[in-house]
């Protein structure tokens, strides 16, 4: 008896379940083809079919687009910093070389972080936009200029390259204005400002490409002019008359 009470109690549910989405789906359709909206319900409904789009794009994290451009952007990052510590130890000495030598800071990690994460969002909610692979190669293309441009004024320089600004002199700093420093005075930042930009162009990153082009800008035009006071200090006239015959290497910084 209590079996059959409970068979019979299953069988109602059932069929309440049944008229329930029978109801459900017959109002969807009056709402939607009348043009009545109820907010709370839509609301749902529409959440409900966002994260049913945006699910399978996850899978945009592991396409071949998402494999290449990231795997190029972390070499990059990694052949920078590790080839800047390499040279730093090989040119002034282990023991005159720290960590800073790795030009890794707070805020650095912080943009980098930003950039991945737009990466990720964007690929995912707008895949299409990391395919146009003539920006991204560009992109590719300037992290390999900037790096070669970089690491031809640090070679270039010797000893007289530093990553700290100089304020006192040294017996071992000199002016160089040879090699590549015939073409722009500050090719370190020339290097770094057109690697920097083009990681988030490598990307296809819209929003970090500014920020990126933005903030390392502003960043040089307050160091350059610091950083020159004291080479007039150093070396004078010599200096003054170098500065005048050769641009900067970053843009509008005189």
């Amino acid at each position: 008896m209590r079996f059959d009470c409970f068979a019979q109690n299953l069988h109602d549910m059932s069929v309440l379940k049944h008229i329930w989405g029978d109801v459900e789906r017959h109002f969807l359709a009056s709402t939607s083809c009348s043009g009545l909206s109820f907010p709370g319900l839509t609301t749902v409904n529409q959440s409900q079919i966002s994260i049913r789009s945006i699910v399978p794009n996850m899978a945009q994290l592991f396409s071949y687009t998402a494999c290449r451009q990231l795997s190029q952007m972390f070499l990059a990052v990694i052949f920078f910093h590790g080839s800047e510590y390499i040279l730093a130890v090989g040119i002034h000495g282990r023991s005159n070389v720290t960590l800073k030598s790795l030009l890794i800071s707070k805020h650095y990690l912080l943009a980098m972080v930003f950039s991945l994460l737009e990466y990720c969002v964007e690929i995912i909610l707008f895949p299409g936009l990391k395919e146009h692979w003539w920006i991204s190669n560009l992109g590719f293309a300037m992290v390999i200029i900037g790096e070669i441009i970089r690491k031809m004024a640090i070679i270039t320089a010797g000893q007289s390259f530093t990553h700290l600004i100089r304020t006192h002199p040294s017996e071992h700093h000199r002016l160089i204005t040879n090699g590549i420093y015939r073409v722009v005075r500050h090719p370190g930042y020339c290097g770094f400002f057109i690697w920097s930009v083009g990681t988030q162009i490598m990307l296809c990153n819209p929003i970090s490409t500014i920020a990126f082009a933005l903030v390392v800008w502003r960043f040089f035009a307050q160091r350059i002019p610091y950083e020159e006071y004291f080479l007039r200090q150093f070396f004078g006239s010599q200096y003054e008359e170098y500065g005048r015959r050769i641009p900067s290497g970053v843009p509008f910084v005189k």
